[in-house]
Parts: C-alpha cells; structure tokens; sequence
C-alpha cells in the first residue's frame, strides 16, 4: 500500500493525474481541446504599448474571455459578482514574433494596491508555448529526493513554462510583475512591455485598462535570451496559457481567486492550464489571393526545395528558378546546374479570384561544397 502511495504521490506532482484521474466531468470550467482563441494581428498593426487602447477594437467580440469564463477556486464564491469584480480580456499574436498581447479590462470596487509586497491586486498568467506540460515550479518537481528545492529553482522553475505575477496596478515605485523564477531579463524590455490607465486610488473603485506584451520560450535559461529558445508561433497552432485573478480587498486574506482553469495549481503545473489556439488572420485583413513562398537548400549541394505558401484558392502555379528553367509543380524541387548567388526567382499563382505574384531577388544561394566552380553570375 506504501509503495503505491509513493507512486501516485509522484504522479500527482507531476501532474500526471490530468490524464490518469480526476479529469474534468462535463460542464467543468477545464477542457482538453481547444477552447479560446488567439487573434492574430496583421503585421502592419501591431499594438503599440503606450496605454491608448483603440489598436485592440479591430479585436472582434468572440475573442474575449470574461469574468463568466472564470471560477472562485477560494469558495467564497458560488458566482461572478460582477458589482464586486468584472474582467475582460483579449490575447493577439503576430506571425514572425514569438509574443502574447494582452489587453486587460477589469472593474472592482475595492483596488487593494498599498504594499511593497506580494499582497497586491493580481493578474497572473502562466503560459507554455510548446504544450510541454508539467510541473514548472521548484515545490511541484515530481522527485523531491532526487532533486533539492534550490536545485529545482535554478533547473526547472520557470524554464519551460512562464509565470507572472502581474499587480493590478502596482504600488508606486514597485515593479509591474514578479517573474516566479530565477529569469528576471524576462520582464524587462525589449522581452516584454506593459502600459496602464486609471485614475482610482488605493481603496477606491474604478475600471483599470492594461496593456503588456511577453515573449514565449520553450526554454528560458537563468542566464538570458542568447542561452534560451523562443516559442515558434505560426497559424492555428495550440499552447497552453491559463489566469489568475487574485482580488483583495483590504482585510485579511483575499476576497476570491478567480481562475480560468478548474485545478488551483495551474500556477506551477502546465498541465492545468486551458487550450488556446494561434488563429490565422481574419478575412478582413487578408487578399482573397496572395502569392508567397518559402525555400531550403539541401546542406553541401545546389538542390533547394521550395514550398508554396500561397493564401487563397490556386488552380495553377508556375516557378520562374531565375536560371532558365520553370516548373508547374506546387511545391518543386530544383537542382541549379551552376553554383550562383544571384538567382531571381518568382512563383505566378492563379485562381478563381484572379492571379497574384512572389518574385524574391538573390534570396536563393546555392553552392555545392563538393564540386565548387565559379560563380557566373558575379
């Protein structure tokens, strides 16, 4: 009986118990697929942190979370009370960054911010970029006699997974976010940038509008962003993000901790935070058709494979290689007879809402290491 313990024990830090038990029953606030969605910003509209909000309302409706998405994990609430606390908030993405926008909206009637300590009005957000899972907090590692607390700090907390611990807003003269784990660069610019507005003091009532960007990695080191991996972002991939709302209201204790997720541990277990998709442009922003491509070249030889990257409906393509040669296949590859680093290549699409073109001038080098000749393009 010991030894089984033991092992439940271990699966339970682990956060294993997600798939093996005590999963969500229906109508429970958790979900296994995917259930909120990410906007994404076109490139030429990216919010700008400097707490004037109106980048945000191309933001359709659908992709807001709400107070009525969240729970009381602290029992003192059967319900929102939206008199007491009333959020909104919107996530974006942009295709080329590895960031999460954030614009958060929050009514309470009691803004609890006077100390230089952890007591603060909280946002808290936990994000992990590649759906790893797990624990990524020193307390939850899944073998305490292997692996010490301190070692734990420095070897996995925060590391493939981010916690932080936003004050809504923070005291005068405190830092806008405790980062839970040993990698402090992480919220400092250019990694991450925040913006807010309100005009309520300590005790009073009001709306807070706060805007914040961070950067997600899949592995974030202790010793800065050139030792670490950024998340790689593209269309309609799945990550887990969940939050917090942790409200005080001047007495002891707090007056509720409102949580996306069902599991009050979502805060140092990847595995209990919700399912958010990276969605891709909506129509508005986007050319019913748009020519674009992208290339590899086989390491140590003049052979590229090239792949069609065209948004909208295509009926034909045809590759202009830059060297005399042209292909009508959708995703081609092409051997250069000659080394060159001068190559113009150019893929024409067409389709039922016209034609459109991608022409990339010297993008494409190619260079045999094993059969080296002279460039005749130079």
């Amino acid at each position: 009986m010991k030894r089984i313990l033991s092992i439940t024990g271990l699966l339970l830090a682990a956060g294993l118990f997600f798939t093996l038990g005590a999963q969500p029953a229906e109508g429970d606030p958790q979900v296994t697929g995917p259930a909120f969605k990410v906007f994404q910003f076109p490139q030429n509209q990216i919010p700008r942190i400097d707490g004037e909000f109106s980048d945000w309302d191309i933001v359709p409706d659908s992709y807001v979370v709400t107070t009525d998405s969240m729970w009381d994990d602290s029992g003192k609430w059967k319900n929102p009370d939206k008199s007491t606390l009333d959020i909104k908030v919107k996530v974006g993405w942009v295709k080329g960054l590895s960031r999460l926008y954030f614009y958060y909206e929050a009514y309470d009637n009691y803004w609890d911010f006077d100390q230089l300590q952890l007591r603060n009005d909280t946002f808290e957000i936990c994000v992990d970029g590649d759906l790893s899972g797990g624990p990524h907090i020193d307390q939850f590692r899944a073998n305490p006699e292997g692996m010490s607390q301190m070692a734990a700090f420095m070897n996995l907390q925060n590391q493939h997974a981010q916690n932080y611990h936003i004050f809504t807003p923070p005291t005068p003269g405190k830092d806008w976010t405790m980062v839970w784990g040993p990698q402090q660069w992480l919220k400092e610019f250019p990694w991450s940038n925040h913006a807010y507005s309100y005009n309520f003091k300590h005790g009073g009532d009001g709306v807070l509008r706060f805007e914040f960007y961070i950067t997600v990695y899949d592995y974030a080191n202790p010793d800065g962003p050139a030792q670490s991996v950024e998340s790689k972002f593209y269309d309609n991939k799945n990550i887990g993000l969940c939050w917090a709302v942790i409200d005080y209201d001047g007495g002891r204790g707090n007056n509720g901790f409102w949580n996306l997720s069902k599991y009050h541990k979502m805060y140092g277990n990847a595995s209990m935070e919700r399912m958010f998709t990276l969605m891709p442009l909506e129509p508005q922003f986007t050319k019913t058709l748009q020519a674009g491509w992208s290339f590899t070249v086989i390491k140590d030889s003049r052979t590229v494979v090239f792949r069609d990257e065209t948004v909208g409906k295509v009926n034909s393509w045809k590759w202009d290689f830059g060297d005399g040669t042209t292909s009508n296949e959708q995703n081609p590859v092409h051997t250069y007879e000659q080394d060159g680093s001068h190559y113009v290549t150019t893929l024409f699409v067409s389709g039922p809402d016209g034609e459109d073109r991608c022409c990339k001038v010297w993008d494409v080098n190619v260079y045999d290491r094993n059969n080296p000749s002279p460039h005749p393009n130079n």
